[in-house]
């Protein structure tokens, strides 16, 4: 029998998942994972220098089969990264799953991010790329999503608190 996570969180990047996932996964008492470290310890190499180097549909096979086993081995509170849900395989894997969408609007994303050019998808005129991703992505988080969670102007504690409160889970 396959593990199943506890709660999949997703949303754009810089949205505070991983912030997020960890304050869950304490409050729930279970573990974290990120697909994306994953992705990172997996290739030995950093997720820019991939786009970089092979480009973003290489990136995102390698990301797809990192989701699958992901959602396969692991049952604590799993993050993806924010493109992830572009594949209609995740999206479909990601059905029955317990799905936290974090979002955020431009503003926000501008002061945590800084929509700095580490980020390959925002490198040339980053607040222009960002809305036209999330764009692109709103309807995907939440078509998946169990749950939609506002970070804007909220602190990490207050939106793991609106999460579980989303998913009515209990704290451990």
């Amino acid at each position: 029998m396959t593990a199943a996570p506890l709660i999949v969180v997703v949303g754009p990047m810089g949205v505070g998942k991983s912030t997020v996932g960890h304050l869950l996964a304490e409050r729930l008492g279970v573990g974290y994972r990120d697909t994306d470290d994953d992705i990172v310890s997996e290739q030995g190499r950093a997720i820019s220098d991939i786009f970089f180097e092979e480009g973003e549909a290489a990136f995102r096979a390698i990301e797809k089969q990192a989701v699958r086993r992901a959602l396969a081995e692991h049952d604590g509170i799993l993050a993806l990264g924010g493109g992830a849900i572009l594949d209609a395989d995740t999206r479909a894997a990601l059905a029955g799953q317990r799905v936290v969408y974090l979002s955020m609007d431009v503003e926000e994303a501008v002061k945590r991010t800084g929509l700095n050019a580490a980020r390959p998808l925002l490198a040339v005129n980053p607040r222009k790329q960002w809305r036209e991703l999330m764009e692109a992505r709103r309807h995907l988080y939440e078509e998946v999503a169990t749950a939609v969670v506002t970070t804007d102007g909220r602190t990490p504690e207050k939106v793991t608190e609106a999460a579980l409160d989303a998913l009515e889970l209990k704290e451990a």
